[in-house]
Formats: structure tokens, C-alpha cells, sequence
């Protein structure tokens, strides 16, 4: 029997309406937030320490209880059901293994509560471990094992029930960067073998654009925007997320509009750039533009390099334009020291715009003056 579950069998999950706070007056840790997962998706929550990550996790688990609103599982309600009754297997950021328990006895120890005569338990506990690469460490006690195999331990545990619903509660945070990187790939392997419906949990943009195929980003008990990470990295909805997506994130500089759409910066310094036409929008805007989109140019804004950091691949510049730090990052080689001029320009394709007030993106592109 394949212990892997196949995608046909993965169900979708729906969240109506859900609520919660921990204090009966306090604000809402999430409030009133309602989001549909695809079966068989691999969907990553990204957001800031308290936005409500885990506990919208601990929600659809059935560790916590919703003060109001509704947790459907393949178009069942659970959202009384006890955890067992949900289809739902979770790992956590701690190991939580039995340091007095084999590896083999770690995984199976799910299937011994529930019964599963011994035969089929070592059966499914094999073929989990064959699938983790555990099959040579079974015999091993959790202390024996490096970080990253106590993790996969955690994960086998969780597949060898064969859940439909795989729940991740920020797994990576305990292991170092490279372990982090080995883990990544094996769970998008892992994700592609199951078929599982997957909802991760983490504060790490890297570990989100690596994994997901969409991306939740919550931002104060709601959600700010969904998408593919390519859409969210390219056309952020607001400055929040243009901030929480890239490493480093989007420069955000304000910029005024001046007659017909003309846009200038705080030193009087004109773009390149202009509104396509005659627009209401707000006096004050912010201009977002990705660090690898700022280019050198001979005839462009003026701005003076305070630093540099070589990072092997490529070079961080910091650099202040019109009083603002501004990141560029740079592929080659620079003859440059701090206290230099350099003049900084981008495309219009690259850049978008946002109301200085609400943090909204406005929904027109820029183009080029011409």
C-alpha cells in the first residue's frame, strides 16, 4: 500500500468569516478573515511577528476554537470536530520528539495510539523513512541525529498518517542556512510526490518565494494580498507587502506630481518618468522600484553612495537620493567610494506607484517622458 497520498484525495479548504481574539475587549488576532486553499496546493502564509499566522494554523488544526466563522475541510464543517476527526497532520517549529524513543518508534508512535497492527505500522514507517532518506538512522535516538534529520523526523511522523492536509508551523526555523535550503527542496519534493493540500507558516520571504505556489499575505488579522510569488514580487497591492517580499526590499521613495503629470522628488529632481494622464491622485505619492532595477546613468538622478557590501555575486549600494537611502544592487565590479555622485535611473516598466496616505498601489503604470 503507497503511504503517499495522491492528489485526487487532497481536499480544499475553506475559511469563512473566522475570528479570533484572546482577550474579551482586545483587538481581533484575526478578524473576520476568509480564504479558500485549492486542493493540492502547496499555500504559504507570510507575514510579520503578530499578524495571526499561528493561530490561524492552531484554527484549522482544532487546537483553538474561532470566536466566530467556519473551518470546511473538502466542504465538511470541522470546525468543531476534535483534531484527530480532520484529515489534518501538523509539524511544528519544535522537534517535540520522545528522546527516549527510536527514530522507527518516533514515526510510528501516531499509528501504535491508533491501533494500526504492528505489520502494516512497520510497513508504513519503512516506506516514509525510504522516502525522507531516514531508512539507514531508524534504529537512532533523537539525540544521535543532526538538526535537519530530527526535522525530517517530525515530517515523517506527520506523513505516516497519510494526511490529505499538511500543516507547517515555521519547521526551518531552528536549522542553520544550508540545512534550511536542504529542507526547502525536500519539502517541494515532498509536496510533488504527496499531492497533500499544504498550508506553511513562516516570516521568512526566502523560504515563501522558494515554496509556495500562492502566497497569503496577512498583515494585522487580515489579508493584504494572495498570489503567485512572482505577482506578488512584481505588483504588490500596497506598501506592506512591497516591503515584505524581497531581500533587500522595494525602495519606496516620495514623489509629487507637478502639472499635467510630471513627478519630482523632494529635491526638486525630475523623473524621467510622468502619470499617463490627467489623474485624481493624491499630492504625495511613493514611488516603489526593486533594488536590481536601479541602473547607472550618465544623464540621471543624482545621488550620493554612502556604502557598499560585497556580497560575491552581486554589490549593495547605499545610496541617498534626495535625502532618501535608496538600495542599488550591482552585478559588477564598481570603482566607486563612499562621498561619490552616481547617477541612478530605472524604467518605467519596473516602477510603481502608491498613495503616501492609504499605502495603496494605484492602479496605472508610469511611462516614459517624452
Amino acid at each position: 500500500m503507497n503511504a503517499l497520498v495522491s492528489l485526487k484525495q487532497a481536499p480544499d479548504v475553506t475559511l469563512q468569516g473566522l475570528t479570533k481574539r484572546y482577550a474579551n475587549h482586545g483587538p481581533a488576532v484575526l478578524d473576520g478573515l476568509d480564504l479558500e486553499l485549492s486542493a493540492g496546493q502547496f499555500n504559504v502564509i507570510l507575514g510579520p511577528s503578530g499578524c495571526g499566522k499561528s493561530t490561524l494554523l492552531r484554527l484549522v488544526a482544532g487546537l483553538e476554537q474561532p470566536d466566530s466563522g467556519r473551518v470546511l475541510i473538502g466542504g465538511q464543517d470541522v470546525t468543531r470536530l476534535p483534531p484527530a476527526q480532520r484529515q489534518c497532520a501538523m509539524v511544528f517549529q519544535h522537534y517535540a520528539l520522545y528522546p527516549h524513543m527510536t527514530v522507527r518508534d518516533n514515526i510510528g508512535y501516531g499509528l501504535r495510539v491508533a491501533g494500526v497492527p504492528k505489520a502494516e505500522r512497520d510497513a508504513r514507517v519503512e516506506e516514509i523513512a525510504r522516502t525522507l532518506t531516514l531508512d539507514a538512522l531508524l534504529e537512532r535516538k533523537p539525540a544521535q541525529l543532526s538538526g535537519g534529520q530530527r526535522q525530517r523526523v517530525a515530517i515523517g511522523r506527520a506523513l505516516v498518517r497519510r494526511p490529505p492536509v499538511l500543516l507547517f508551523d515555521e519547521p526551518l526555523c531552528n536549522l542553520d542556512s544550508a540545512l534550511r535550503q536542504d529542507m526547502r527542496l525536500e519539502l517541494r519534493r515532498l509536496h510533488q510526490q504527496t499531492g497533500c493540500t499544504i498550508l506553511y507558516v513562516t516570516h521568512d520571504q526566502t523560504e515563501a518565494m522558494a515554496l509556495a505556489d500562492r502566497i497569503i499575505v496577512l498583515d494585522r488579522g487580515r489579508i493584504e494580498q494572495i498570489d503567485t510569488p512572482q505577482v506578488l514580487y512584481r505588483q504588490p497591492v500596497s506598501t506592506r507587502v512591497a516591503r515584505c517580499l524581497g531581500t533587500p526590499p522595494m525602495n519606496l521613495l516620495a514623489v509629487h506630481r507637478e502639472g499635467a503629470g510630471a513627478l519630482i522628488l523632494n529635491d526638486g529632481q525630475r523623473l524621467a518618468l510622468q502619470l499617463p494622464a490627467e489623474l485624481p491622485v493624491s499630492p504625495t505619492l511613493l514611488l516603489g522600484i526593486r533594488p536590481e532595477s536601479v541602473r547607472f546613468g550618465a544623464h540621471a538622478l543624482q545621488a550620493s553612495l554612502h556604502s557598499v557590501e560585497e556580497l560575491g555575486s552581486h554589490r549593495l549600494l547605499h545610496c541617498r537620493l534626495a535625502g532618501e537611502p535608496i538600495l542599488v544592487s550591482h552585478p559588477s565590479p564598481l570603482h566607486l567610494k563612499p562621498g561619490d555622485t552616481v547617477g541612478l535611473e530605472f524604467a518605467a516598466a519596473d516602477a510603481v506607484l502608491f498613495d503616501a496616505a492609504s499605502g495603496r498601489r494605484l492602479p496605472f503604470s508610469l511611462v516614459p517622458c517624452p
